[in-house]
């Protein structure tokens, strides 16, 4: 019986392999891991030989019958579809090889120094955007027209940014290839200025101290489950990122130094980032650590806690709150302490190495988590005092800006 979509979509692992027919030759082989290959089986020359049609999902029920057909085709016309295909790679290697070819082996070198989101999401846009019109290019062809021709396309749709993000990936595949004596320059170095300029994203916050007084205020009512309170009233104290929050393992953290060390794979630049610990922001942990300090996550999520807190928890507290979308989200703790750090005078130094924004330079970055660290500790100190200050309606005195000089 041919075989169906649903059926090829919803086949299992075995502890061994296995294979389902769909008639004249090909199977879809089911491996114990998941994965799940198309094969084709046919006879040249009295001998029984196996032809691999790809892997599904990427490859469909209807491409593996028509690439089947195609391979029926060369049999019957007295030609070996492996042989075939051998010249065929041979061919493109004299032409140079393809663009997606190297794209694959640029991710694949990079991908260990990105988060594992940024690198699914690079080659799901290089899926989706680049390699129907450009993936089986000889790379050391492409021209900068055809390059910004495909850019274009993105930009059609009305996402700018997304246009910008994928030539910056080109222009890493090419930089690559220019680098590995695969092509002889980067078409994507003459396409500067081609796009319109993207639209810089700025995250919903607020920022205004009476504003902020009233947040924190809110957030003290707050009613909903104790772990989303403690999340919430931690987020202005220490400001990381929403996914650096929500992921925060009670084994990083060390109440009794006061400091919260986030490992560089959690981190986005890929670099150990230290959190100096206000007495505020311990004292929220000390509350929660009876409640979740056995087990993983300092936030473990409402229906696992194997699991941290779902990335729209936070977001959603605030909505509870009356805060909407376009007043405040989770991201926008950072900001909010970014604005009024710099308004109170601390060194614009301090505040940015204890906001994690990359360093450029891969020497320093190796070591630069700790820099100033003697310092932030008295601001992120300061800062907690300041919003304490706010939280109770007291005249705050903003701190002498000539501290941070």
């Amino acid at each position: 019986m041919a075989l169906t979509d649903t059926a090829v979509r919803n086949a299992k692992p075995r502890p061994n392999p296995y294979k389902l027919s769909d008639g004249q030759g090909l199977s879809l082989v089911i491996r114990p891991n998941g994965g799940k290959w198309w094969r084709f089986r046919y006879y040249f020359g009295g001998k029984e030989k196996m032809l691999s049609l790809g892997v599904y999902p990427e490859v469909g029920l209807k491409d593996a019958r028509e690439r089947r057909d195609e391979a029926r085709k060369l049999v019957a016309s007295d030609m070996d579809p492996s042989e075939a295909r051998k010249a065929e790679k041979v061919q493109v290697s004299e032409e140079g090889e393809t663009f997606e070819l190297i794209a694959h082996e640029w991710h694949e070198k990079f991908k260990p120094s990105w988060t594992t989101s940024h690198a699914d999401k690079i080659m799901r846009r290089f899926k989706r955007d680049i390699f129907p019109w450009l993936g089986s290019r000889p790379i050391r062809e492409i021209t900068a027209p055809e390059l910004l021709a495909v850019i274009r396309r993105i930009e059609s749709r009305g996402i700018v940014e997304t246009a910008h993000k994928a030539l910056q990936n080109c222009g890493g595949v090419f930089r690559y290839a220019v680098a590995t004596g695969r092509a002889e320059r980067n078409p994507a170095a003459d396409l500067g200025g081609a796009l319109p300029p993207k639209n810089t994203k700025h995250h919903p916050s607020i920022v205004d101290p009476k504003g902020v007084a009233e947040l924190l205020r809110a957030m003290e009512g707050y009613t909903g489950s104790f772990v989303t309170l403690c999340a919430m009233r931690l987020a202005p104290l220490v400001f990381v990122r929403p996914g650096e929050l929500r992921k925060a393992e009670w084994v990083e953290i060390d109440l009794d130094k006061a400091e919260w060390r986030i490992p560089a794979a959690k981190m986005k630049m890929r670099e150990q980032h230290i959190v100096p610990l206000s007495k505020q922001a311990v004292a929220i942990l000390q509350e929660l650590q009876p409640l979740t300090g056995s087990g993983l996550y300092v936030f473990p999520g409402e229906r696992s806690a194997a699991r941290p807190m779902s990335e729209n928890t936070v977001n959603a507290a605030l909505r509870r709150l009356g805060y909407t979308k376009e007043q405040m989200t989770g991201h926008g703790f950072r900001s909010l302490a970014t604005t009024l750090l710099n308004e109170m005078g601390f060194n614009r130094d301090w505040i940015e190495r204890q906001l994690a924004h990359g360093e450029r330079n891969g020497v320093r970055a190796a070591y630069n988590f700790a820099e100033y660290l003697p310092e932030r500790r008295k601001m992120m100190q300061a800062w907690g005092d300041y919003l304490d200050g706010l939280k109770s309606g007291a005249k705050v005195i903003p701190i002498n800006r000539e501290q941070g000089a």
